[in-house]
């Protein structure tokens, strides 16, 4: 901010006989050590000041993201394109060049640039330590997109002291994939479609209706009466249910 003061009173007739002037000039900071700019530095500083009140280039509140195609858009692309590559690990430039012929995304969404970049950053070519399978560098992105049920068998237990033999009880559980709340979770005497719809109710009425359901083919989750409460898709993993559109039963 000195060197932007000695502009108004360094000589010239013009802004550029005044930048050489102030470029000639000492400046010792609060150490006491000299320093001397070069005119287009100050230029620079000058130019910013005006512009944004500051001397420095601003950075983009947005910079270093991905603002046209979302993480979790680019690796459903992946899946799509990987299958028609023999290796497991395809070369990032072809992997590009085969979203652009198949359709599945366009030079205008992602430049091959920006498309290397996030790959490497996200991992989304990475396999696991432990399994072939690669990873999923990130989960869902906002609360409510994703719920994922499952059904754990628990220990056994004693509810009745005349009984001949204890009772197994079964957790069913909703976990949103975003956040990792637990919507709602309740131990149960019967793995039945029943009780996993009075879970299902339990956890609508304590977070909302999420956009989607992720479950795997249990004889429950494929059951007509929990078919009918959501449209189902199948996915090769489990069964991912749509919004619901049908209102749940009494």
């Amino acid at each position: 901010m000195r060197v932007l003061g000695a502009l108004e009173h360094a000589p010239g007739n013009s802004m550029m006989a005044q930048y050489k002037a102030v470029s000639q000039m000492i400046f010792k900071d609060e150490d006491g050590h000299p320093h001397q700019f070069t005119w287009r530095t100050i230029q620079t500083w000058w130019y910013y000041y005006r512009r944004h009140g500051i001397t420095e280039n601003p950075v983009r509140s947005d910079k270093g993201t991905m603002r046209k195609v979302a993480p979790e858009d680019l690796l459903e692309a992946i899946e799509q394109v990987l299958p028609s590559f023999r290796q497991k690990t395809p070369n990032i430039q072809a992997l590009y060049r085969a979203y652009i012929e198949q359709g599945v995304l366009r030079r205008e969404q992602i430049a091959p640039n920006t498309f290397r970049r996030a790959v490497n950053k996200y991992g989304l070519l990475k396999a696991d330590q432990d399994s072939p399978k690669r990873r999923r560098a990130f989960a869902k992105a906002h609360a409510n997109d994703m719920w994922q049920v499952d059904t754990l068998h628990g220990p056994y237990l004693w509810f009745n002291r005349n009984a001949k033999k204890p009772t197994q009880v079964f957790l069913i559980c909703f976990i949103d994939d975003a956040s990792r709340v637990i919507p709602h979770g309740q131990f149960y005497l019967a793995d039945d479609t029943e009780n996993l719809i009075h879970c299902l109710q339990l956890a609508l009425y304590k977070r909302g209706v999420p956009k989607a359901i992720y479950a795997d083919n249990g004889s429950n989750y494929k059951a007509k009466e929990f078919s009918q409460i959501t449209t189902c898709k199948f996915s090769p993993c489990g069964r991912v249910f749509a919004p619901f559109f049908t209102k749940l039963s009494s």
